[in-house]
């Protein structure tokens, strides 16, 4: 690997980093705002989050904070979009 082929797998990991641990607050401050009657998080907001490189954190936010783990479309989605996202990684590391 070159030095420019380590400074973009920086780049992109910490871009994941930044994303994951968005969606893993934003989970956790959606949750805090269902309790307190506040104005929501959109659910098309939280999966644009995880499309764009959150999923994992939003997973982990699920767990934790224990959100929106009784919709399919979040229990099912979330780790759906993760398996896509680790397929795609694992093709172009490998091809």
């Amino acid at each position: 690997m070159s030095y420019g082929d380590n400074k973009i797998l920086l780049i992109i990991s910490i871009y994941l980093l930044i994303m994951n641990v968005l969606l893993f607050f934003t989970m956790g401050a959606d949750k805090f705002k269902a309790k307190t009657g506040r104005r929501r998080v959109s659910e098309a907001r939280l999966f644009f989050l995880a499309l764009i490189g959150g999923s994992l954190g939003g997973i982990a936010g699920m767990q934790l904070f224990r959100h929106k783990t009784k919709h399919n479309s979040f229990r099912i989605g979330f780790p759906a979009i993760f398996i896509v996202q680790l397929g795609i990684a694992l093709y172009l590391i490998f091809a």
